[in-house]
């Protein structure tokens, strides 16, 4: 008797993709990367530099590798909110909210940006959410297995861009660019604005299936951010991306990468899906309590009531190192009094503060701040004290 066995084919690789914006990186000179199945830019002049214009002035950051997808229907609320820790169907018309996609076991699988778009006028919901880059694709999956009839899902990359705008003086560079009024335009809201200043924005909140039509004259505008400063984001044809993106540099934006996105979102202490979580931990472990709304039904539920009940065995801290020059990176071991007690999450320098920062989750018994730990770093032990998150104070509300 022969036995035979069977080779399994290899998943098939997916061609490199590209936003609308590639031209832009090349012409600004752009040092191009893969990141998350997109070639994007790493930076331009520098990280440093970039870091330094988002925090003192502006920067611009192209963020249409994130997932770009509307979900619209009369029960799009409800199949939004079943599968995310926040209340969709609370959302006012124009309110952003911040929620985690969860597996079963209460573990984040992505964290992902929904916004209300609809004007409240009919019964039907119109929503746009942006998930990471590297879920997109199955996220889309997901909805459109469990949705109803009445509700469609659809992706939107390539036919829409995002243009992070980023900065103390992001609200008066887009103000002077575009002739809008932007300082009604409250922390996680979006609305309309007109594209060129002689033009009138849309008269209804519907973007769903006006996307792009509904681009060609008006910008989608959110105000929420990755940086920890003042910013936009601004939704526009595809068509039309580097047409704007070229008109903000014109008008002062600093051209930004993913490397000074990194340092900007680590000083902030903000997650970043693949390295702070990867289906490993839930929100509770994060520290995200804040975005998890319990007064809904959603998968994941009723392992983190279950956490909430029996406690949590780890807890996101911020380090900060104690000797100059040593650069935590993600997967540097922790130990103390000899043990290991865990690993960077991430890690790196903050050019705002001069030193080596980094995340990791602790027992609760090593979360207080003041508690120190030691990093090993090419065979010696560097010391890191824990510390309060964010390690950059945050910026001053600006109306």
């Amino acid at each position: 008797m022969s036995v035979t066995t069977q080779t399994l084919a290899e998943p098939p690789v997916l061609p490199i993709q590209r936003t609308r914006l590639h031209p832009f990186h090349l012409r600004h000179g752009g040092h191009m990367v893969p990141f998350a199945g997109w070639e994007m830019p790493l930076y331009y002049r520098g990280i440093l530099a970039e870091h330094a214009a988002v925090r003192t002035n502006v920067g611009l950051f192209d963020v249409s590798h994130m997932g770009i997808v509307t979900v619209d229907g009369t029960s799009a609320a409800g199949l939004l909110a079943r599968r995310t820790t926040a209340n969709i169907a609370a959302l006012a018309p124009g309110q952003c909210r911040y929620a985690f996609w969860l597996s079963e076991d209460g573990k984040i699988v992505d964290d992902l940006l929904v916004t209300r778009v609809d004007d409240g006028a009919v019964p039907e919901r119109r929503h746009i959410v942006v998930p990471n880059a590297s879920r997109s694709t199955r996220f889309v999956e997901l909805l459109r297995q469990h949705r109803r009839p009445d509700t469609t899902v659809t992706y939107r990359n390539g036919a829409v861009a995002i243009l992070a705008v980023q900065g103390p003086g992001s609200r008066a560079l887009l103000e002077a660019a575009f002739g809008w009024s932007l300082g009604s335009l409250d922390f996680y809201t979006a609305r309309w604005f007109p594209r060129k200043s002689d033009k009138t924005p849309p008269s209804t909140g519907v973007l769903g299936p006006a996307i792009p039509a509904e681009l060609e004259r008006a910008v989608w505008v959110s105000r929420t951010g990755y940086t920890g400063e003042l910013g936009y984001e601004l939704f526009v044809a595809g068509d039309n991306a580097v047409d704007l993106a070229e008109n903000l540099v014109g008008a002062g934006a600093v051209p930004c990468g993913l490397g000074a996105r990194d340092t900007l979102r680590l000083e902030k202490g903000y997650l970043l899906s693949g390295q702070d979580f990867l289906a490993d931990r839930t929100p509770l472990e994060a520290g995200q309590d804040r975005f998890v709304d319990f007064d809904h039904p959603f998968v994941g539920r009723e392992a983190l009531e279950k956490q909430q009940k029996d406690g949590l065995p780890q807890k996101l801290v911020g380090l900060t190192v104690l000797e100059e020059g040593v650069l935590p990176r993600h997967g540097t071991p922790l130990v103390r009094d000899g043990q290991p007690v865990g690993v960077v999450t991430s890690g790196g320098l903050s050019p705002s503060l001069h030193h080596g920062i980094a995340l990791a989750y602790l027992a609760p018994a090593l979360a207080t701040p003041g508690t120190l730990v030691e990093l090993e770093v090419r065979g010696r032990r560097v010391p890191a004290e824990v510390v309060k998150l964010p390690f950059l104070a945050r910026a001053p509300v600006r109306r």
